[in-house]
């Protein structure tokens, strides 16, 4: 019996090594962590179960048949973070460059049909050189049966990819399905094709960096969610992220006790808003002093930013936020910030998760720019999102909300559950100077004239107690109050229910 225990740790041994001491070594020189080390970082101390430790390749071409090392160059099991349930897989670069083989397909997809019958997250740590070409199209099979899942799993547990190295060709797309993707700066990237095929067929000089590294990703395409600077601080940055998913769409969110009364005044607030219509102002500002002890995780904060969106608590309960941005682009809603309100907001109705929206929306931008990029299409998307939301929807328009965006902002008509107002808040199709130019042309040539009829039209229409005569503003409220009425809203909102029509599934206008 003992000569087999030694075996078996012989065994263990050889599979915690990897790809040896020199590939260890080379990882590390690069600034990176190994597979195994990073998920000591992520996991609570010990929380460690390993699957499939001793699984190994079955292809004899190419010499593979002389080359096999334990796990396959996959790390996989489940742990706990902060004491929750959670599923993971850490692919090993020092073995094979982490190349996806059917072995090693074949353990995600066990562990993510696992996390499906237990309804607990999956997060997979990415760092491979893609499909492994001695094996040919059972690799590529490998991998459509991994986006099989991760779509099957889509809006059932909450899926998350870490990039911590290269993920090339067919390895984006099971990232790219996951609900949030966070990349790490100058030792990871993700691109369908290299900076030597792009140069083969565009002719373009590119490095791997700029065609696809985590500032490209968090910045200019959007495919990223956040960008850290070191595995140690995306790993952390990533365990607090948890705190804010339930583990699957059977539950709510984690509640969290605090110390930060819900009926807490903030009078700063009632001077966010300039007196002058045409200044801008910081919403984070407001998100910061609404939430619980000025937590908030934000999401995609260099892309689009002309909206803002993250996770925070209000009253120990997770909110999601949503917030037009006035210091960008006053904020308007164009193609990108979109298509980023609208995916974050299906995320947070998938999984139970309040939705609180800002507005201060000019409207939607113009220009044939944003017309011919399908601004009609992508702006519905955000349209769509809200309206097809059941989960509890609180609506605060701080300043403008004019023409169609106001309506597409989480509005009454769009099923909003609890809508207000501050006072100085302006509803209505658009600003009063382009309205009474329309509406009284024949001024157009009397300066005076029609600075009257402005103030006229700004008197009748642009205060919120027009909408809220006809019940689509339920009260303007005090904007140092904001706080303790959103918290009296959700409190009153935790046990709705809201079910729509019974379909196979929408068709999101994508």
């Amino acid at each position: 019996m003992k000569s087999i225990l030694e075996q078996l740790e012989k065994k263990r041994e050889a599979a915690r090594l990897g790809g040896g001491p020199k590939r260890i070594e080379a990882q590390h020189k690069k600034g990176k962590l190994t597979a195994r080390e990073r998920l000591e970082v992520l996991l609570d101390y010990g929380s460690f179960e390993e699957w499939d430790m001793f699984m190994e390749h079955r292809c004899n071409e190419f010499g593979m048949g002389d080359k096999h090392i334990p796990g396959d160059g996959v790390v996989i099991g489940y742990g706990t973070i902060n004491r929750r349930l959670v599923f993971v897989f850490s692919q090993d670069f020092t073995v094979f460059g982490g190349a996806l083989s059917e072995a090693h397909a074949e353990k995600i997809c066990r562990l993510m049909d696992q996390a499906m019958k237990v309804g607990a997250p999956v997060i997979g740590l990415n760092d491979s050189g893609g499909a492994r070409i001695q094996e040919g199209v059972a690799s590529l099979a490998g991998y459509a049966e991994v986006f099989q899942r991760n779509t099957l799993a889509s809006g059932v547990i909450p899926q998350i990819s870490m990039i911590m190295g290269p993920c090339a060709g067919g390895a984006v797309y099971s990232p790219s399905i996951t609900d949030f993707v966070f990349m790490v700066k100058d030792s990871s990237y993700m691109f369908v094709t290299g900076p030597d095929v792009v140069k083969t067929v565009t002719h373009e000089e590119v490095t791997a960096e700029e065609l696809g590294g985590a500032v490209t990703h968090s910045t200019k395409s959007g495919v990223a969610d956040r960008a850290f600077d070191n595995d140690v601080e995306a790993l952390l940055m990533l365990r607090r992220f948890f705190s804010y998913l339930p583990a699957s769409n059977r539950e709510k969110p984690p509640f969290l006790p605090t110390q930060d009364p819900a009926d807490r005044a903030e009078m700063s607030l009632d001077t966010l808003v300039p007196d002058n219509p045409n200044k801008s102002y910081d919403m984070k500002e407001l998100i910061l002093k609404t939430v619980d002890d000025g937590e908030f995780f934000e999401l995609q904060p260099e892309y689009a930013c002309n909206i803002i969106i993250g996770f925070g608590r209000m009253d120990g309960n997770v909110v999601g936020i949503v917030a037009n941005q006035p210091l960008v682009l006053a904020g308007c809603l164009d193609i990108k910030s979109s298509i980023k309100g609208a995916r974050f907001v299906r995320f947070c109705d998938a999984f139970n998760i309040p939705v609180i929206t800002y507005v201060d929306v000019p409207g939607f931008m113009p220009g044939t720019a944003q017309e011919y990029g399908g601004i009609i299409k992508h702006g519905a998307k955000l349209l769509y999102a809200y309206a097809e939301c059941t989960v509890p929807k609180i609506t605060v328009i701080t300043r403008k909300a004019y023409g169609g965006a106001y309506d597409v902002m989480a509005s009454k008509h769009l099923r909003g559950d609890v809508n207000f107002a501050w006072p100085n808040a302006e509803i209505a199709v658009m600003g009063a100077k382009g309205a009474v130019e329309i509406i009284f042309r024949d001024d157009k040539n009397d300066p005076e004239r029609l600075a009257a009829r402005e103030a006229e039209y700004k008197a009748r229409f642009a205060n919120p107690f027009v909408a809220g005569a006809r019940g689509y503003i339920d009260d303007v409220i005090q904007p140092h109050e904001t706080r303790k009425r959103i918290c009296r809203s959700l409190a009153m909102l935790k046990d709705k229910k809201l079910e729509n029509p019974w379909r196979k599934h929408g068709n999101i206008p994508l």
